[in-house]
């Protein structure tokens, strides 16, 4: 069985805020982010997670890797505690998780080459080598990407998006980081490009033994590439399982929702589908319902889900948050 890298316990994570039309004196209110997300990570597998715009999917992702200070909760790396090392420490441990971003180009330095731009992380952590050592590293880093070494001395402008996000694998890669979170890498590039960007990553993650967290809003795309998927909605995890579970027989009545709105490949099933419409709009992280966060759009839901918020039930790998169902 392979070993437990990250394990996430209760985490949460909170700004504080102020309306445009609050007055000066009024103290600010806390956005609740991330509420209280639990979820382990193993060696070598891909973890998916889903949700709508606002969910909490990237403040999650910033708070593993430290861009973002959690309120509470607990983040082991290799059991190690990471929410109470100082700047110095952490710092250190980024050498061995690494993100890639949503959007390529505004994620790289437009006054630096794509040479100086991948080299940085070594500049970093690796002051000892020399110029023709990090370029040659550099040059074996683009090859691996699917850059033409010859390109090392352009800038980030010349390349399209589908390009200057390989640059920015490659910046990840670099160091041979254990962890890559990857914040919708995809979701800003056309459907072909995001079909190769994906074929990369599962590639070099089979080749470098890597771990991902693979964070996007395409349900198909995160089926392809992830293991497990956790589904967020309000800053909260609702539900848990491998990708056959989640997507083959989804739990919680959010999941069921967002399942039956993906794009089926038989055009008489397609057809033929019910797509599950959710009343109402998503609720203001800032004030959040009582009990279940999701009770408010909810077809099952009732009094009992507006007074206990849902613990998290199931059994083997399947885990789900809802007072009306249990995960087989």
């Amino acid at each position: 069985m392979s070993e437990t890298l990250l394990s996430v316990r209760d985490l949460k994570v909170s700004f504080d805020v102020k309306p445009d039309n609050a007055w000066f004196w009024q103290k600010p209110a806390a956005l609740k982010a991330v509420d209280g997300v639990s979820f382990d990570l193993k060696a070598g597998e891909t973890l998916g997670i889903v949700g709508e715009s606002g969910c909490g999917k990237s403040t999650l992702a910033r708070a593993v890797i430290g861009l973002v200070k959690a309120k509470s909760g607990s983040i082991l790396w290799e059991n190690e505690e990471l929410t109470t090392l100082s700047a110095k420490a952490l710092r250190e441990k980024r050498r061995e998780i690494q993100m890639i971003f949503q959007d390529p180009l505004a994620s790289l330095n437009p006054r630096m080459t794509i040479g100086e731009i991948i080299a940085e992380p070594l500049k970093t952590f690796h002051p000892q080598y020399g110029k023709a050592e990090t370029e040659r590293l550099v040059k074996e880093m683009m090859i691996k990407v699917g850059l033409l070494p010859d390109l090392i001395n352009r800038y980030p402008h010349e390349f399209s998006g589908g390009q200057c996000q390989r640059i920015g694998i490659a910046r990840a890669l670099i160091l041979k980081p254990k962890l890559i979170i990857c914040d919708e890498p995809v979701s800003a590039l056309d459907v072909s490009i995001q079909a190769q960007v994906v074929n990369l990553l599962k590639a070099v993650q089979q080749e470098m033994g890597l771990t991902l967290i693979f964070i996007a809003h395409d349900l198909s795309v995160v089926k392809h590439i992830s293991d497990r998927v956790l589904v967020m909605y309000l800053g909260n995890a609702v539900e848990l399982g491998t990708d056959s579970e989640v997507y083959g027989r989804p739990a919680h009545p959010y999941t069921r929702a967002l399942m039956s709105a993906v794009p089926l490949p038989d055009p008489e099933a397609e057809r033929n589908k019910v797509i599950q419409l959710l009343p109402g709009d998503l609720p203001s992280p800032i004030n959040p319902p009582s009990g279940c966060v999701f009770r408010t759009r909810c077809p099952q839901a009732d009094g009992d889900c507006a007074q206990s918020r849902p613990q998290w039930l199931g059994q083997g790998t399947h885990f789900t948050a809802c007072l009306k169902n249990k995960a087989a």
